[in-house]
């Protein structure tokens, strides 16, 4: 099979496609053929060897990474029913790693994939839509909400931007550059703002009218974050869902105890609940079936996995990235 291996940590073009053994499905495991394999923006991080609190631990080289996959069950191991052949399966968790055309999964970790979703969907939901859902829990958004949602136009982002919609709260998106701008109008958002422009917060808080926001569900980090968090009123809530900055933010402890403010790391504490897991891939895959969420997909071929990591680096992306066998 054909596969995108790192053999040593450093830029994107480490990454190199090449050939590897089939994998085979052990006891109580499936192989997949794979359709589509979602990529994660902390990938980047890790391929560059930076050990981070917010990332699993660096793997040993040489590693294929990735996980989620998408595809059609081809082999079962022993003990494994065959009537698993020919289904349609996502999973969140597949080795040698997900960048790969074969992929081996166990059973425990699979759920099929609903009539009517594609693979790219699919692999979108089953990680990025779950971890939508996690934090969303830990927002517990109302309809009386006005949410700022940052980086709205990333895979997480699009679909807050959504479900918060669908809430009838008022939604403020905030991303960078004019097309993500545009498309988180075309995701509901009552008002969308490029935070790379000086004043983004003066705009948003001039069009709120008096208003105040009363939940930040932060997906960003550094200087957009704190802007982000001035706009916040008397007992509302700022929530990390992300750090797609890569850069820190702390919000004034003295602030936050004058103003009332609830402080949520809703990112740390979907790390802490793994056993909530199946559950959120449950209600995502669903979700996006019926059509109550839509996930934003890009893809790539496999082979320009390095690509795809340079294009996420540089902030170019939208949504989901995808790679494609």
């Amino acid at each position: 099979m054909h596969a995108v291996v790192l053999h040593e940590f450093g830029p994107a073009e480490n990454l190199t496609y090449e050939t590897l053994p089939d994998p085979v499905a052990g006891p109580g495991q499936v192989r997949i053929a794979v359709r589509a394999a979602g990529v994660h923006f902390v990938e980047t991080v890790m391929r560059r060897g930076e050990a981070s609190d917010m990332a699993p631990p660096l793997p040993e080289l040489p590693s294929v990474f990735g996980g989620e996959v998408a595809g059609v069950v081809d082999a079962v191991g022993p003990g494994v029913d065959t009537s698993w052949l020919g289904r349609s399966v996502v999973t969140p968790r597949s080795e040698p790693g997900g960048y790969a055309e074969l992929a081996v999964a166990d059973l425990a970790t699979l759920h099929e994939v609903p009539d009517g979703l594609g693979f790219e969907a699919a692999v979108t939901m089953v990680m990025t839509g779950a971890t939508a859902m996690g934090l969303l829990d830990s927002a517990r958004l109302t309809s009386d909400d006005v949410v700022l949602v940052t980086s709205a136009a990333g895979g997480v982002g699009r679909l807050v931007v959504q479900y918060a919609s669908a809430l009838g709260a008022v939604v403020i998106g905030a991303a960078g550059g004019p097309d993500k701008v545009e498309a988180v109008w075309g995701l509901g958002a009552d008002l969308a703002v490029d935070y790379n422009k000086p004043g983004w917060a003066d705009l948003v808080r001039e069009r709120l009218d008096g208003r105040q926001v009363s939940v930040v569900l932060d997906g960003v980090g550094g200087e957009k974050s704190a802007a982000a968090f001035g706009l916040i009123g008397e007992g509302g809530r700022h929530v990390v869902i992300g750090w797609s900055s890569q850069e820190g933010f702390e919000p004034d402890a003295g602030v936050v105890e004058e103003r009332g403010i609830s402080v949520v790391n809703a990112l740390l504490e979907l790390i802490e609940r793994p056993e909530d897991g199946p559950e959120h891939q449950r209600r995502a895959l669903e979700a996006a079936a019926k059509g109550e969420l839509t996930p934003s997909v890009q893809t790539f071929p496999l082979a320009q996995a390095a690509r795809a990591h340079a294009a996420m680096e540089r902030r170019e992306t939208t949504g989901k990235v995808v790679l494609v066998p």
